[in-house]
């Protein structure tokens, strides 16, 4: 990728070291042994530790909530944890991903399966990262379907009994060196004021990482090519940053963040495109009023070709640092309904994209990053 973009005449292109963990998912799998078999389809979720070689063999509890787990805490000791939680919204939903077996542990359960995280499913399970409380024991976790949940909840509430096979080879190794991907079109005026475009580099297991987060690096090394190719020279830089190690935490962000904070203050406009790149809704933006008013006048020769309004909003998991430290922050607004039925799956492929979206998409990234680029002050803030 590095001699690619030294190919497209990029400027600074080069890599920053990033330390990040290092978890191996092995083979998995679940069958429901009682009282009938039936093979399960399971994703291990992120940093899970794995099981026995034997496997876990134990009767399952399902629940609703987490307050439906300590409602029925006295019955959850030695069993395997179903939670069949109803889908709000990415956002809230998660948590159950992220702290279910932590949860679980609490009351003793010995495993946990959760309910992937979707709006729609056709038996597909999706993975994801998951944190263990330090305080408590780590126990096995993966994610199951909406479907397998779902059954599952109809038998318990007939009284059928359950019992669950989960096997799980799943290792978290020593944190190994990754590295971030950089180019710039450096300013003709300002070449140390930058704006940023991004998206990250690393996607799950499963799938190709077409959409997350191909998509989005895909359109911000647009936004240096198409810069290029058109002869344009911006007031100032326009860098491109891949993240490495989103997934498992924005480790490479994170470290990037560190090494140059101390310039936040050059630090025009941070963008990221985490959300899918299918037909844009929106630009959502995170600024103070003065802010606004401006990226409304960016936006503006975009309405004629297409709708495209500006909403608060923004932000992403490896540019949230720089927002929060004053910088102010963009992102495409797209149907995330749509986004999260292949969100971390093996239906994330080249098949879910669409290049006629994508070319709206890197259109769309590349005139406000030209375009505040260009302007003769930076954007305010504070």
């Amino acid at each position: 990728m590095v001699t690619k973009l030294k190919e497209d005449g990029l400027d600074n292109v080069h890599t920053e070291a990033a330390q990040v963990p290092h978890w191996v998912r092995g083979n998995e799998s679940a069958a429901m042994v009682s009282p009938r078999y039936h093979s399960m389809s399971i994703l291990g979720l992120g940093s899970s530790i794995g099981t026995p070689p034997e496997g876990i063999t134990a009767d399952v509890l399902v629940v609703t909530s987490f307050d439906d787990l300590k409602a029925k805490a006295e019955m959850a000791k030695g069993k395997i944890i179903v939670y069949n939680q109803k889908y709000v919204s990415y956002g809230t939903t998660v948590r159950y991903r992220t702290a279910g077996a932590s949860e679980a542990a609490k009351v003793g359960g010995v495993a946990s399966l959760i309910r992937s995280v979707t709006p729609f499913s056709i038996y597909s399970p999706h993975t994801g990262w998951q944190d263990y409380d330090d305080n408590v024991k780590k126990i096995p976790t993966a994610c199951i379907t909406v479907e397998d949940a779902e059954m599952m909840q109809r038998m318990q509430e007939r009284g059928v009994k359950i019992r669950v096979t989960l096997k799980m080879q799943a290792k978290n190794h020593p944190p190994v060196m990754s590295r971030n991907t950089v180019a710039e079109i450096k300013g003709s005026k300002y070449p140390d004021q930058v704006v940023l475009v991004s998206g990250h580099l690393d996607s799950w297991d499963v799938g190709q990482g077409a959409m997350d987060d191909g998509g989005g690096a895909f359109i911000s090394w647009q936004v240096l090519s198409i810069i290029k190719q058109l002869g344009l020279k911006p007031k100032r830089t326009v860098r491109m940053v891949l993240w490495t190690a989103e997934e498992e935490g924005a480790y490479g962000a994170q470290q990037y963040y560190k090494k140059h904070k101390d310039n936040v203050g050059n630090f025009d406009l941070v963008m990221e495109s985490d959300e899918g790149t299918f037909m844009p809704l929106g630009f959502h933006f995170k600024g103070n009023s003065a802010a606004m008013t401006i990226m409304k006048k960016v936006l503006e020769p975009l309405q004629k070709v297409r709708s495209i309004p500006l909403s608060p909003g923004g932000g992403g998991a490896d540019i949230d640092m720089w927002i929060r430290a004053g910088v102010p922050g963009g992102s495409i607004f797209t149907d995330d309904n749509r986004y999260f039925k292949f969100h971390h799956t093996n239906g994330d492929t080249m098949t879910v994209q669409d290049p006629v979206e994508m070319n709206v998409c890197a259109a769309l990234w590349t005139v406000v990053a030209y375009t505040v680029a260009d302007l003769e002050d930076m954007l305010p803030r504070g």
